[in-house]
C-alpha cells in the first residue's frame, strides 16, 4: 500500500484569519517502507511573515520572496500525493493549510476521508504520554539531532520512522516471519522429503589414532625445539 507522510509550514495557525502555507514536505512509503521518493517545495505567501512563525520555521519574507506561487507548483503536487492516504501529525491543521491554498485557486479540496492522524494513532498506544514528534522520536529512539528548527520535509522524514513505528515498526518483521514459520509447520512432510539410509557397500572405520612411526616422529619434533614456552 502507498501512502505519503506529509508536513507543512506556515505563516501562522488559521487559514481562515489569512495565514498561508510556506512550505510543504512529503515522503512515499509502500507497504510502510520508504521508497527513497520524495516532494519539497517552498512557496511565496504574498503576504508578511511574523516574527513568532519565522523563529519557530526559520523562513523570512525576504527569503520566500522570489519562490514560486502555491498555484503554480498545485499540479505537481496533486500528481505526486495521487489518491494515497495522507499521513501528518495533527494532521487536521496540515490538511486545513492544503485545502485553504487549494480552495484559494478554485481546485477541488483533498478529502478528509484520507487523513491519518500519527496523533491520534500516538494517543491510543500510550494513554497518557506526551504525543509531540520530538517526544515520539525519543520514544521510539528515531535521531533527530539534526533538527534546529523546524522544516517540513525533515519533520516529514522523522515522521515517517516514527508511524512505522507507530503501525508496528520491526514487529512488522517479525510478525511476517512467524507467518512463514507457521506455513512450514502445517505443510504436510513429503515421503520425497524424507532422508534414506545410503544404498551401497559398507566401509570400515577409518583409524584416526596416530602409529607407532607417526609417535616416533614427533617425539623427534619436540625433542628439536629449544627453550620450548611449556618446559
Amino acid at each position: 500500500m502507498r501512502e505519503i507522510v506529509f508536513d507543512t509550514e506556515t505563516t501562522g495557525l488559521d487559514p481562515k484569519t489569512g495565514d498561508r502555507m510556506v512550505e510543504i514536505g512529503c515522503i512515499e512509503l509502500v507497504n510502510l517502507v520508504p521508497t527513497g521518493e520524495s516532494y519539497h517545495a517552498y512557496f511565496n505567501p504574498e503576504r508578511d511573515m511574523p516574527a513568532g512563525a519565522e523563529a519557530v520555521h526559520g523562513l523570512s519574507s525576504a527569503f520566500l520572496s522570489d519562490k514560486p506561487l502555491f498555484g503554480d507548483l498545485a499540479g505537481e503536487l496533486l500528481d505526486f500525493i495521487g489518491s494515497s492516504p495522507l499521513v501528518a501529525h495533527n494532521a487536521g491543521f496540515d490538511f486545513g493549510f492544503l485545502n485553504a491554498e487549494l480552495t484559494l485557486i478554485d481546485m477541488e479540496p483533498v478529502c478528509t476521508s484520507r487523513m491519518v492522524d500519527t496523533v491520534a494513532l500516538a494517543r491510543k498506544r500510550h494513554p497518557g504520554a506526551k504525543l509531540s514528534l520530538d517526544a515520539l522520536c525519543s520514544r521510539y529512539g528515531v535521531d533527530r539531532s539534526h533538527r534546529v528548527k523546524h522544516g517540513a520535509l525533515l519533520d516529514a522524514e522523522l515522521l515517517a520512522q516514527v508511524y512505522v513505528e507507530l503501525r508496528g515498526g520491526r514487529q512488522i518483521g517479525l510478525e511476517l516471519a512467524a507467518e512463514v514459520a507457521a506455513a512450514h509447520i502445517s505443510r504436510p512432510v513429503e515421503i520425497s522429503a524424507v532422508r534414506k539410509a545410503p544404498v551401497g557397500p559398507r566401509r570400515e572405520p577409518r583409524r584416526h589414532t596416530p602409529s607407532e612411526a607417526e609417535l616416533a616422529r614427533h617425539r623427534n619434533f619436540m625433542a628439536g625445539i629449544e627453550n620450548p614456552l611449556w618446559g
